[in-house]
């Protein structure tokens, strides 16, 4: 091993070791060898090899630099012929420069600041004579205004040099130059003073002149001088007085259609609602027809101030008559009749029965039903037309008043009240004494008017389970409360819609389904239970006829009652109505649209009417539900096994051979008629011994029931009737060969059919028939797996198109059902 020794080279500490020693990459760490400090023979061959790589990288770099010094060379021979270019191009500019530009420029300059000079003098000489201009037309409008006032008194030429002197700029009226050219002998005054004296004076003249006019009734007269106030700036003077004169328009035509049918006539009819829309239309009349003259003359939107002057009036004229209609109807005196207004036969209604208490429809009932505790439904009645009367003339009124204030735009913007309406006095008692009222009398109305309608209630006559016997009422068969209260309905919704008050229909129309759902509902539901329930006097007894016959009257109330509102809703919400549109022609849009131009108050109405169908549908559908289930349970449910045990009564399904002699006895017969036979000359006889037992149950309920009541009926009993032959199937096993199978199909396809059909009843069209075989599925397919033969048997294992029909079996049942025959000779 070498020794480790410290060199000092180049004055630094080093570490020598021997060359085969040391790394590669350290040997590029240390400073080049010294030859004068070497102290081995390695040392100084390492320097010399080291000598040796530099002196050849110095002349591989030699040789470089002389094989490119040609086009140094080149290069450098080029720089010195485009300097010497250059020399001459730099010697030429700056002889440009110094000789031609030098002189351009100073001219220039000289020439730039004589045009800035000339434009400022310019300037000031334009606002000079403008100036001059100006005060030369501020003076002869001075002396046009003076002489005009003097004697020829041409209240015109006044209040026009007026009107052209408020086109001067004020501090050209009131500047010094003007103090000192204006004023004349005639005129000492400054100008200023003198249009401010002039105006002011005009002023008062054109107010004495207006109502002196006015006094006299002449309208030439009454527009000459409103047209003036503008022209001297005092647009708010005029249209205040203006305000002030047709107001008192509307003031004294107010009072005089009041006046006029005061007393006893005043009582009848709607003599107040139509006082109010001769108040509403008076004052459109005037918008529409000064509108056109004001905006002329006094500029873009300046109606809207005679306009708000006009509400103030209306305000005080539509309050009078509201108030004066409010004490001669008695109003008060009403709601708080209506307010203690007990119900009491409803509430007696879902009360439990007691012997004294007579039935509904009892003549004793009928015969003494009376507004009783004071409340005439009449008057009522009269006070809820009239009230939406006013209240629909009240939108229109509102309509008119936004579609002139607001400027064009969206709807939404456009219809949108403006503010001075918003706040009006008449507005708040337009809630007070019509808006509220209205949604309290509604309210009772309805519910008075439901609770009458029971009262008067009436079935059907003439109805009957016998099939053999006609029915004497034309369908649907329903009470007469039906049609009452659903006409009630259709008037109130109307009502309600007419009013164009979107506040009144979110209150009356949520209020119509809640009496709805809580009497006409409630009031159905406590008949089926406690007066007419099928309840079979014995196990196993059918109910009494005028029970079942009442009950199955109930359901269909529920059912024309969820027809009619549905009905109800669709007329209004869908129906077209021909308007005229912007641009002349006549455009369709909804009922609604036309009521509620708002489209979010159209949106609204829209949804809240049909939250009533929805919801009014959900609550009787549950209780349809129970009722058709009622019926099942009591008259259907309990006959069905005893008609499928008939239908198949003597009947096998594992024949021999023709000269079995029970082959014909089970497949004869004994039956009157000529029934239809199989293919083997066998009559058929399941079939006709089940339609016949079917339709006697059911043909007596299909003549009463509607057709979609006796639809979820026939569903109910199809469903449990397929369980029941379901179960009848599964009972075959062992008793079944192939050619039983086949004619065991048969039956089953008859039996489905004659299920189905119901007697050849007319409510189901094919859709329902078609609808109705669903439920037989399991058991049409069991029968078909009974009856394939073994090649579609085995496609049936392999899973093949033949499996895809028999998709209400699993694969088990399947099995289970094809090893329920017996098959010889296999």
């Amino acid at each position: 091993m070498s020794k480790l020794t410290p060199k000092a080279i180049n004055g630094h500490a080093v570490t020598s070791t021997s060359p085969s020693d040391s790394p590669p990459t350290q040997s590029a760490s240390l400073p080049p060898p010294d030859i004068f400090n070497a102290s081995s023979v390695a040392e100084i061959k390492a320097t010399l090899s080291h000598l040796h790589d530099q002196e050849a990288s110095v002349t591989a770099r030699l040789d470089a630099l002389v094989a490119s010094q040609k086009d140094f060379s080149r290069e450098l021979g080029r720089l010195d012929l485009l300097r010497a270019h250059l020399g001459s191009q730099s010697t030429t500019t700056r002889s440009i420069s110094h000789g031609m530009l030098s002189d351009a420029a100073a001219t220039a300059d000289r020439i730039s600041s004589a045009v800035r000079r000339l434009d400022l003098e310019q300037s000031q000489v334009k606002a000079t004579l403008e100036m001059v201009e100006q005060v030369a037309e501020l003076k002869a409008c001075v002396l046009g205004v003076a002489g005009s006032m003097g004697a020829p008194q041409d209240w015109e030429t006044a209040a026009s040099y007026l009107n052209r002197a408020s086109k001067i700029p004020p501090e050209v009226i009131h500047g010094g130059f003007a103090a000192e050219m204006v004023p004349t002998a005639e005129v000492p005054d400054p100008p200023n003073v003198t249009l401010d004296n002039a105006a002011e004076s005009l002023c008062g003249l054109f107010l004495r002149e207006f109502d002196k006019a006015v006094k006299e009734t002449n309208g030439a007269k009454i527009t000459r001088f409103f047209k003036l106030f503008p022209l001297i700036g005092r647009s708010e003077v005029g249209l205040d007085v203006y305000g002030r004169y047709v107001c008192q328009g509307v003031s004294s035509r107010a009072r005089s259609n009041l006046n006029a049918g005061m007393g006893a006539q005043s009582k009848d009819g709607f003599f107040y609602a139509n006082s109010l829309t001769k108040l509403f239309e008076h004052i459109a009349q005037i918008i529409d027809g000064h509108g056109g003259l004001v905006e002329r003359h006094y500029g873009s939107r300046k109606m809207n101030r005679v306009i708000e002057r006009l509400q103030l009036e209306a305000d005080v004229q539509g309050g009078i008559i509201l108030d004066t209609w409010s004490d001669e109807r008695h109003v008060d005196r009403r709601l708080t009749d209506i307010k203690s207004y007990a119900f009491t036969f409803l509430v007696q209604s879902f009360l439990p029965q007691r012997s004294a208490t007579p039935r509904s429809n009892s003549p004793a009932t009928r015969d003494g039903v009376t507004d009783d505790e004071g409340v005439d439904m009449k008057e009522v009645d009269g006070l809820l037309n009239e009230m939406a009367i006013m209240l629909g003339r009240w939108s229109l009124y509102c309509r008119f008043l936004a579609e002139t204030c607001n400027a064009p735009g969206e709807d939404d913007q456009r219809l949108t009240k403006p503010q001075f309406l918003q706040e009006s006095s008449l507005t708040k008692k337009i809630n007070d004494r019509l808006v509220a009222p209205f949604n309290t009398m509604t309210t009772f109305f309805f519910r008075r008017s439901v609770e009458k309608a029971f009262q008067l209630d009436e079935q059907p006559s003439g109805l009957t389970l016998n099939p053999q016997r006609p029915l004497k009422a034309d369908p649907p068969h329903i009470t007469s409360a039906v049609d009452d209260i659903m006409y009630i309905v259709n008037k109130v919704i109307q009502q309600s819609l007419a009013t164009s008050q979107i506040g009144v229909v979110t209150n009356v129309v949520p209020t119509l389904s809640r009496v709805l759902g809580s009497d006409f509902i409630g009031m159905t539901q406590r008949k089926m239970r406690d007066e007419c329930y099928p309840r079979p006097p014995v196990q196993g007894a059918q109910p009494p006829e005028h029970l079942v016959i009442a009950f199955l009257v109930l359901i269909n109330n529920l059912d024309i009652a969820v027809d009619y509102i549905r009905r109800i809703v669709q007329n209004h919400t869908e129906s077209k109505k021909a308007v005229p549109g912007p641009d002349g022609p006549v455009e369709e849009t909804t009922q609604l649209r036309s009521l509620y131009p708002v489209p979010a108050e159209a949106e609204l109405a829209t949804r809240t009417l049909q939250n009533l169908a929805s919801s009014f549908e959900s609550k009787v559908n549950d209780l349809l539900s129970d009722g058709i289930q009622v019926v099942f349970n009591n008259v259907v449910k309990h006959r069905l096994r005893p008609i499928l045990a008939d239908a198949f009564r003597d009947i096998e399904y594992q024949p021999g051979g023709d000269n079995d002699p029970t082959n014909a006895s089970t497949y004869r017969s004994d039956d009157d008629g000529d029934p239809a036979g199989d293919d083997n000359g066998r009559t058929e006889v399941v079939r006709p011994r089940f339609a016949s037992s079917w339709t006697e149950l059911l043909l007596p309920l299909s003549r009463i029931l509607t057709a979609p009541a006796f639809d979820r009926l026939l569903t109910i009993t199809l469903a449990y009737l397929s369980r029941l032959l379901e179960k009848r199937l599964w009972s075959y096993h062992g008793r079944v060969n192939a050619l039983g199978a086949t004619r065991l199909e048969r039956d089953m396809s008859g039996l489905v059919s004659a299920a189905v059909d119901v007697g050849g009843s007319s409510h189901h069209g094919a859709t329902a028939r078609y609808r109705h075989r669903e439920a037989f599925a399991r058991c049409t397919q069991m029968v078909l797996v009974m009856g394939m033969d073994e090649d579609e048997w085995e496609d049936v294992l392999r899973g093949g198109e033949t499996a895809d029909v028999l998709d209400r079996l699993s694969r088990d049942e399947r099995v289970r059902v094809r090893g329920m025959v017996k098959r010889y000779g296999m």
